[in-house]
Order: structure tokens, then C-alpha cells, then sequence
């Protein structure tokens, strides 16, 4: 409360505060000095009293607190008050307060102003009048003069106070007066009283009023809820309040309108309500200001907390502005500014409102000055592209290389919102092509852990050619490698419905490029993976397209890949993907090809070296922020460890797959994967349960139609097969075989189907023995360690009788037998899957040989989990090997199932295990070809044969072509061909699966949805059997099939 001098008030004969009315919260000082005042007044010592304030402090309560005093002590009272309506009006003030000081008027109280009063009714004297009038009414009876809010008041009662306050010497007058503390006053605004007087004789106090203590804030909000007020709640209200009063006041009658109260729980209705009130006060005080004011308040918003004397001076820069200090000292009268050593607003809400009443385009061209300023003053980037974000396309390149770097640093943090603001920013400016693909990219991925549908939008965007290109345009290579990057993320995230737009980005590539290798390779992988367009203009990739050069080693390495699914040649397929993920090589492919090359490694059984290259595509992907190309690459890992039977390296993978890309991150079309693979981990540990609750997890709609769907069906199958559900089992697993080989995946090491739906039926049912009988032709044609020891797997008759083993030694070796030992005899070493591991296991046994088991239709053996009847290992699933209804079906080749070397049966003695010399699986009887190629372990040849058996397939059986059927025939003798026909040309796998739908009556739409294919591609296919096998339609296929499944192939 500071005053202008230094006389104390007179002798009082009341003590202040005692009596009458009760003060104002918190104006306990100010009210004993009005006290005092008063008393001294009605002895005939006259006040000049001025309350200043910011807006909402209480100025107006003050002095009507003042006049109820006066009224109380006897004092006459005249009162008025000013507003900006009446600010034109000449003497608007001066006829308010003449109104109640003439005769007529009611000395009983202060008569304040009422609305309909107009300046000069009721009486006949001059506005003019105003000194004479009150100095002659104080005369007879001492007399208070309030007025309120004087910076409005109009010039000539302006002058009129002015002069009664130079003659208040020896008249028993006060004049009470306010002024808002937003408008700065004027060098002749200001009501002293006369120089010459002494300062004894006119008692002269300045109020500038304090905020509320936080006691006082207390008080109020305990006078307005008699119950107790929280603590953190009191604290936060007196520190955003800022002890104002009319805020406290709007805050509070909110609360009591909805019905709230002063509790903990309502910290962020107490936040709303502060920022609503705060920005209404704003609104309020605004008008007051001048318009240079108002151009610094606004250059104050603009720049935030990065505001500088300089910052200020350029943007608010006019004739009449005033200085930098000049400036901020007026608007700290406002309320508008927060306490601390840079001019800020107290609230977003606050400086919203400053900036209110410009339109977009000003609003953007302020913005766009103070960040052109920061950027030439060397400010930070964090000072820059705040102010880049509110302002239009500056069309200058440091803008957008300012907001690149702010948002890279934005998702190093975590901060992956901010990151899309910044770069959604920096699309706004013009920049070339590549720039623009690469700002895409950064877009998608900083916006996928957030908005994964939107990060696929805009990785689409920057696959497709610029806005009004008619056709694939030439790019130059930057845009090139920013959409190869594109191309590569949507990919390994699983949305494969865009081959098309990968085929139209390497039509803008130059041929001969590692990024146009880069994009056929991704090109062939959606391809292989979704649903092919053979309208897309991208030629597939041949597997021997490949010259040795470093620039076509994504082609390589997609082609091993492809070769690996279909299971034909493993030593291609190892020397592809070798070359692909050679030093020189490796930094021509992009990570998800090179994970892709992997996995065909996995696939042949060398996990060590697929091992070490998904560590450097993880290594490459952290470092390029890629999630979605760490998450395949931790996949494959996965699967790479179960193959090596390290059951916690593969859990480990799988949990890592998960912090980097949650499910919900994935494509609808590869969400499946990883649910999968955890319940395959779980049937490992053996806890069947927790993996029918992984596959219980809700999963899009579109996640049927995508290739991981394929590896759930197969988890379910196995789920189901341990519960019981044979029936069930077999149908998930039969429909698993059906989608891989729709997608040309036939290798059994990929997902061995076949081998898990024999285990739904009885080892002598004809469906087991066909499906156990083409899952070892493919087996030993692919030629993989893990695939081999698989193909000599006991036969699903369970185990052998009694005294087989000793009646197996000495007899001549079957072929297969012979073939797969000289195969694994010749692979590289895989960790326990050698041939001593092999010659050892063929050993007899030292006991006795053990009692025939219990055959497979009396159900589950009664042994421990964990352990098989001979006291080995088994998967944990109450049975040998792998939780089959019953022993002796050969144990899978691939993760989720127990393989030979963890527990299996499979490489026992020969008589409980291994097929002894002369003891070929079902249907192994040798044809004569096979016999021939037994020493060199060359894999047999053998016709092809859909692997769909007619049992297989619900609803009642079709009528198909003996031979061609949906499923090979039990392997047996072939009767060669006596007629002097030439071999036709051999029909591929696929062309085979169209054709034997074809025979069976199916149509093109028909066999389109069953091989989920396009029609145009049966088509295709059926166009090339008619030609290879020179008929010229339907009629004749059946019968050229027949033929064709009877001729010895040479």
C-alpha cells in the first residue's frame, strides 16, 4: 500500500476495524487507513485518495466498501462512475455527481448512478458547476466524491476533478477515485492537488492493490463451502489465480453451478475454469489498451518464451510505438503479464486471445517475420520451428531443414506427436520431388506408433507419382531411394495390396541401379506374398536373373527366397542368399530384402549365418528409425532360433518384436505373425492353455486374407490337435497347406502341415499315409538337414513289433534311407543334426527292448509331461514327440514342433526311430529311377501330384482323374509308359493346381477363389497346360492329366 506522503491519519475516535461494516477479503490495511481517513474527515481534513490496480483486483469493491463506511459515519456521499460507452459524452461525470449534490437529492446515503440517468435531468444547473457546487455542499456537511474507473472518464469532468482537487485545502471533502492500471494514464490525466499546498492540510494516498494471499484465497473458498478445502487444491488455486479477485469470484460460481467442490479431484476443473476466467479478463482489457500497446503484446505472443528486446522492436514496429522498457513497464498494470524475466502472457488461453482479432493471413505473416528474425538472430531450432508452425509457406530452404531437424530430435525423444506436426509443417513449403518422398517417409514413420492406417497413407503418397503425372514418369535418383525406403516400410509392415505402386516406382528407376533391383525385389516379395497383378507392368523375377553384379544383389536375394518357399533347389537358394548378404554386397540391398535372403537361409538349415545378418539388419534399422523393418527382421529371428531349438533366444526375439512393434502397429495382414509364433513357443514349454488364450486374441477382419493368417491356422491346428479336436485340428491345418500352396509355398520346412494333419487320423489312414508320403518326397527334393532327419521319421504304423530292430540289420538299405544319410552326410554342419548324431541313434539298444506301445486310437500315453516312455524329452504335451494322439508320426520340421535332437522319437533305434536298412516308410518302395539315384543322394524324381486328397476337402468327394485328384496317390510303384508318345513338357506346380481344379469341373472364378488368384491368372496358367500338353481345351485336360500322372518322366 504505498502512499505519496508521509502524514499519518489524525486521532480517530472510532478504532479502524471495530463496527460497522466488514472489510473486504484480504483489505484489512486498506481498510483502516479509509477508517482513519473518514474520521480525520469529519474533523475537516480533507483526502485525495487514488485505488489503482490491474483488472479484477478489487478497485470498485474498495470504494464501495468506502462509501458504506462514510454512510455509517455521518459523511455525505455522492458517487459515479465512467465507462467507454460515455467517454464521447461532454460531462457525463460531472452531471452524475451534480444530480445527487443539489437540493432534491436524498442525503441519507450515497445515491449512486442509475442506468437511466441522463446528464443533466433533474436540475438547472451547468455540468460546468461541478468545482463550485461540491465545494459549497462540503461547507455545510463533509462530503465524499467517488468515482470509478476515471480512465474512461470524459475530458471536461476530467478537468472538473482536476480543479476541485487543486482547491481541497480547508474544505472537509474527499475524493475517492480508481483507475484500472491496463490504461496507462496521459501527462495530463493524472488529479494532484495543488502544489503550493501543504502536505499536512490535504492528506494525498496512492493505493496500489496487492493479489489475495493465499490465507485470503483460503477464506474465500471456506466462506463459500463450510466443508474443509483440500490443501493441493487451496495451493493451485492461489498460484493460477494469481490472488485475483474476480477470478477467485468466476472460478468459484462455477464450481457452484455444476455442482463441484474444492477436492483433489477436481485439479483439471479448477485448470479449465482459471483458463476460461483468465481469458475473459483478457477479452475485457484488450479495448483499454492503445494500438502500439497492442502490436508489443502481440510481438510478445509471437515469440513466447523465446522473446528479446530485438524480437520485439521488429515485430511490433510503428511511429508511435514506445520503447522496449517504456513498453513492458505500462502493460505490468494490465495483469496481462506473468511474473519472470521474459515478458510472457499468464495463459495459452490469454495469448489466444491477444491474437484473436487478426484474420489467418495476418496471423501467419506475424509468425513468419518473427521466424525469419530467429533464424537470422541464430536462435535455436526449437525457437524457430515453434514460430515456423504458426506461420503460411516461407518458401525458404532453411525452413524446412529446421523443421527436419527439430522433428528427428522430436522422435529420438519419444515425442513422436510433435515430430508430426513438424513434419506435416514442412510438407506445407515447396520442395522439390525427392525431398518431398523423403519428407513422406519421415512423416509415416514418425506417425506410426501413433496413427499406423495414416503412416500407411502417406508411405502410399510417396510411392505415387506427383500430382497431375500422366503414366510413370523418370525420377531422379534421390527420389528414387526415398520411395525405395517407402516401398521397403510398407512391405515389411505387412500391406501387401501394393505391388502395383511398387511396379510404377521402378518404372521411374533406371535400369541397371541398386535401387531399381531394390524395387523389383520388393516388387516380387509383395508379390509373393499378396495377391499378384499380373497388370502391373513388372516383370517377375527369373531365379537365375542374377549376373554377379553388386547393384542386382536384391534380386538375388528375393530369388532365394522364392526358391526357399517353393522347396526345389537348396543349393541355389544357399548360394543366392549368400551372395545377397556378401560384404560387398550388402550395403546395395535394403534391410527387409536382406531379412528376407535370411530367412531363406534359415530354411536350408543354416541358422548361424542367418543369425549373424538379422543382427545387422537390426543394427541398420535402429539406426534408420525403421520399426516396422526391425519387427520382420526380429520375426525371422524368432523362427531362426527355434530351428536351433533355443527356446528362450526365440522367446526373447518375440518379446523384443513386441516393445518395437506392438500388435497393433502391424497391418491388419500381418497381425497374425506374431500371435502365432508365441503360441507355438507356448505349445514348446508346453503350456497348451496360455497358447489357446494367445489365439483367442481379437484380430481385424482383414487379417484372413493376408499370408500370416496361414501361420495362425497352423498354430490353432496344433492347439487343437493337443486338446483332442482332431476334427477341428484337420481342418485349420488342411486349410493353412491350401493357403501356402495358393502362394506357391509348398517347402515343408517353411510350416510342416502335412505332417500335423496326419496326426489328426490313425496311422493307417489312407489321408495320413498320403499326406506323410508327399511331406518326405518334399522333404528330401529340398535336401535341409532338419528336412531330412524329418524323412526318416518313423511311419505312422507306430512303432515297429517286437525284435524289428534285429531283423532290419543286415538287410540292404531302402533308398531313401541312403539318400538322406549320404545328404546330411554332406551338409554343413547345423549343431546337433549331423550323421554321427544319426549313426549313433541307429545303435541297438543296451536294455531290453521295451514293450509295444498302446495304439493310437486309445488315446493320449499316460507318461508325465516332459518325459517320453524311454525317459527323454518330449514337447510337454503329455505325449512322445510332439503331443500326437499316437507315437510313431514322424515329429515336424520346422518352429513350434519338436524336432529330431529335442526328444523326439524320430531318432531312436532303428527299430523304434530310424527306418532300418530295408525298412522304407509307407509306400517307400523304391521305383527304378529312385534306385539309381539312391547312391548319389540325388533327390528322386517323382510326377507331380496335387496335394489336396479328395478326403481331405468337406462336403462330399468330387470325381477327379485317377492320378489327379487333390492329392498325390500313396507313393508305390509306377507303371511305366509302353506307348511312343513324347513326354509333354512339364507342367509347373502351379499350372498343375489349375489344372486339376479344371478337370474336376471348376470354373475360372470358382478355381480363381480357391487358389486366391486373380481370373486372368487361371487363365494364363490353363493357356500354358493346353499348350504344353497339345490339347486344345476342357474335354480333353482330364484325360492328358491321366496320361501325363502315368508316364515315366525321364
Amino acid at each position: 500500500m504505498p502512499r505519496t506522503t508521509a502524514a499519518p491519519p489524525g486521532h480517530q475516535d472510532t478504532p479502524p476495524g471495530t463496527g460497522g461494516p466488514a472489510a473486504p477479503v484480504g483489505r484489512d490495511a486498506e481498510d483502516r487507513l479509509l477508517r482513519g481517513l473518514l474520521a480525520d474527515l469529519r474533523r475537516g481534513r480533507p483526502a485525495l485518495v487514488e485505488v489503482g490496480g490491474p483488472p479484477g483486483i478489487g478497485r470498485s469493491t474498495l470504494l464501495g466498501h468506502a462509501a458504506a463506511l462514510a454512510t455509517e459515519a455521518g459523511v455525505r456521499v455522492a458517487a459515479a462512475a465512467a465507462s467507454p460507452e460515455e467517454t464521447g459524452l461532454p460531462h457525463g461525470i460531472a452531471a452524475q455527481l451534480l444530480s445527487q449534490l443539489l437540493p432534491g437529492a436524498s442525503p441519507a446515503g450515497p445515491v449512486l448512478p442509475s442506468a437511466s440517468a441522463r446528464p443533466g435531468a433533474g436540475h438547472t444547473t451547468r455540468p460546468d458547476d461541478l468545482c463550485a457546487t461540491s465545494l459549497s455542499a462540503a461547507r455545510s456537511r463533509p462530503l465524499l466524491l467517488v468515482v470509478d474507473d476515471t480512465q474512461w472518464a470524459d475530458p471536461p469532468s476530467l478537468r472538473g476533478l482536476q480543479a476541485l482537487a487543486r482547491r481541497l485545502a480547508g474544505v472537509p471533502l474527499m475524493l475517492l477515485t480508481s483507475r484500472n492500471g491496463a490504461a496507462a494514464p496521459g501527462p495530463y490525466d493524472r488529479i494532484e492537488p495543488c502544489p503550493l499546498a501543504d502536505g499536512r492540510s490535504v492528506a494525498r494516498h496512492v493505493l496500489e492493490l496487492p493479489p489475495l494471499s493465499a490465507e485470503a484465497v483460503g477464506r474465500v473458498l471456506a466462506d463459500t463451502w463450510p466443508a474443509s478445502v483440500d490443501a493441493a487444491f487451496l495451493e493451485e488455486a492461489a498460484r493460477s489465480l494469481d490472488g485475483n479477485p474476480a477470478l477467485l469470484k468466476s472460478v468459484t460460481a462455477r464450481f457452484v453451478r455444476h455442482g463441484w467442490t474444492p477436492r483433489t479431484g477436481h485439479l483439471a476443473d479448477l485448470a479449465e475454469s482459471t483458463a476460461e476466467a483468465v481469458r475473459e479478463r483478457t477479452v475485457r482489457t484488450l479495448p483499454l489498451l492503445p494500438a502500439e500497446l497492442l502490436g508489443v503484446l502481440r510481438a510478445i505472443v509471437v515469440a513466447g518464451p523465446d522473446c528479446t528486446p530485438g524480437l520485439m522492436e521488429a515485430l511490433a514496429t510503428g511511429p508511435r510505438t514506445p520503447g522496449t522498457g517504456r513498453a513492458l513497464s505500462m502493460l505490468s498494470g494490465t495483469g496481462l503479464l506473468a511474473d519472470g524475466p521474459r515478458p510472457a502472457l499468464r495463459s495459452g488461453a490469454a495469448a489466444r486471445a491477444v491474437l484473436a482479432d487478426l484474420d489467418t493471413a495476418q496471423r501467419e505473416e506475424l509468425y513468419a517475420r518473427a521466424a525469419a528474425w530467429a533464424h537470422r538472430a541464430a536462435l535455436s531450432d526449437r525457437a524457430v520451428t515453434r514460430m515456423l508452425l504458426g506461420s503460411g509457406p516461407v518458401g525458404a530452404p532453411w525452413a524446412v531443414a529446421a523443421l527436419r531437424r527439430r522433428a528427428a530430435a522430436d522422435r529420438a525423444a519419444g515425442r513422436h506427436t510433435g515430430a508430426v506436426r513438424l513434419l506435416e509443417r514442412a510438407l506445407r513449403e515447396p520442395v522439390p520431388e525427392a525431398l518431398r518422398v523423403r519428407l513422406l517417409t519421415e512423416l509415416a514413420t514418425a506417425v506410426l506408433p501413433t496413427r499406423p492406417d495414416a503412416a500407411s497413407r502417406h508411405l502410399y503418397r510417396a510411392l505415387d507419382p506427383p500430382t497431375g503425372a500422366a503414366g510413370p514418369v523418370p525420377a531422379d535418383p534421390g527420389t528414387v531411394r526415398a520411395r525405395l525406403l517407402a516401398a521397403e516400410l510398407l512391405v515389411a509392415c505387412g500391406d501387401l495390396p501394393t505391388p502395383a505402386r511398387i511396379a510404377r516406382a521402378a518404372a521411374g528407376a533406371e535400369p541397371g541401379t541398386a535401387e531399381h533391383s531394390g524395387l523389383r525385389a520388393l516388387h516380387a516379395m509383395a508379390a509373393a506374398l499378396g495377391r499378384p497383378d499380373v497388370e502391373d507392368g513388372c516383370v517377375p523375377l527369373p531365379a537365375d536373373s542374377w549376373t554377379g553384379r553388386p547393384e542386382r544383389a536384391a534380386e538375388a536375394a528375393v530369388a532365394a527366397w522364392l526358391t526357399a518357399r517353393r522347396g526345389e533347389d537348396i543349393g541355389s537358394a544357399r548360394a543366392l542368399a549368400r551372395a545377397a548378404l556378401a560384404p560387398g554386397a550388402r550395403a546395395q540391398v535394403p534391410p527387409a530384402v536382406r531379412a528376407a535372403a535370411a530367412h531363406a537361409l534359415v530354411l536350408s538349415g543354416d541358422t548361424e549365418e542367418a543369425r549373424g545378418a538379422l543382427e545387422e539388419v537390426l543394427v541398420c534399422a535402429a539406426r534408420r528409425d525403421a520399426r516396422p523393418v526391425a519387427g520382420a527382421a526380429l520375426l525371422v529371428t524368432c523362427l531362426a532360433e527355434l530351428w536351433g531349438g533355443r527356446d528362450s533366444a526365440a522367446s526373447e526375439a518375440l518379446d523384443r518384436c513386441a516393445e518395437l512393434m506392438p500388435a497393433r502397429l502391424w497391418h491388419p495382414r500381418m497381425a497374425p505373425a506374431p500371435l502365432a509364433l508365441q503360441a507355438l513357443l507356448d505349445l514348446r514349454r508346453g503350456d497348451a492353455d496360455a497358447a489357446a488364450r494367445v489365439l483367442e486374441t481379437r484380430l481385424p477382419v482383414a487379417a484372413e486374407a493376408g499370408p500370416a493368417w496361414a501361420y495362425l491356422l497352423y498354430a490353432r491346428g496344433r492347439v487343437r490337435l493337443a486338446a483332442g479336436e482332431r476334427d477341428r485340428a484337420l481342418a485349420d491345418l488342411l486349410e493353412c497347406g491350401r493357403r501356402l500352396l495358393a502362394r506357391g509355398a509348398a517347402n515343408p520346412a517353411l510350416l510342416p502341415w502335412r505332417s500335423a494333419a496326419a496326426r489328426t487320423r490313425d496311422p493307417d489312414d489312407p489321408l495320413a499315409v498320403r499326406l506323410l508320403a508327399e511331406e518326405r518326397r518334399r522333404s528330401l527334393v529340398w535336401g535341409s538337414p532338419l528336412a531330412l532327419a524329418t524323412a526318416l521319421a518313423p511311419r505312422p504304423g507306430g512303432a515297429n513289433p517286437p525284435g524289428a530292430a534285429a531283423r532290419a540289420r543286415g538287410r540292404a538299405a531302402g533308398w531313401q534311407y541312403r539318400q538322406a544319410l549320404v545328404a546330411l552326410g554332406t551338409a554343413p554342419f547345423t549343431g546337433h543334426l549331423t550323421v554321427d548324431s544319426l549313426l549313433a541313434a541307429a545303435r541297438p539298444p543296451a536294455g531290453p527292448t521295451p514293450p509295444h506301445p498302446a495304439p493310437a486310437s486309445a488315446g493320449p500315453h499316460p507318461v508325465a509331461p516332459g518325459r517320453g516312455p524311454s525317459g527323454r524329452g518330449t514337447s510337454g504335451l503329455g505325449v512322445p514327440g510332439s503331443g500326437a494322439p499316437g507315437p510313431g508320426i514322424p515329429g515336424p520340421t520346422a518352429p513350434g514342433l519338436d524336432h529330431p535332437g529335442r526328444g523326439t522319437p524320430g531318432l531312436g533305434t532303428s527299430g523304434q526311430g530310424i527306418p532300418g536298412p530295408g525298412t522304407p516308410g509307407p509306400g517307400a518302395a523304391p521305383r527304378p529311377e529312385a534306385a539309381r539315384h539312391a547312391a548319389s543322394g540325388a533327390p528322386a524324381p517323382a510326377a507331380r501330384r496335387d496335394p489336396w486328397p479328395d478326403s481331405a476337402r468337406p462336403g462330399p468327394a468330387r470325381r477327379t482323374p485317377r492320378g489327379v485328384g487333390r492329392g498325390p496317390a500313396p507313393a508305390g510303384p509306377q507303371t511305366p509308359s509302353t506307348g511312343h508318345r513324347p513326354a509333354p513338357a512339364p507342367l509347373t506346380d502351379a499350372e498343375y493346381r489349375v489344372a486339376a481344379l479344371a478337370a474336376d469341373g471348376l470354373s475360372n472364378r470358382a478355381i480363381a477363389g480357391e487358389l486366391a488368384v486373380t481370373p486372368r491368372t487361371v487363365e494364363q496358367h490353363l493357356t500354358k497346360t493346353y499348350r504344353k500338353l497339345g490339347i486344345r481345351g476342357r474335354p480333353q485336360l482330364a484325360a492328358a492329366l491321366e496320361r501325363t500322372a502315368t508316364e515315366e518322366p525321364t
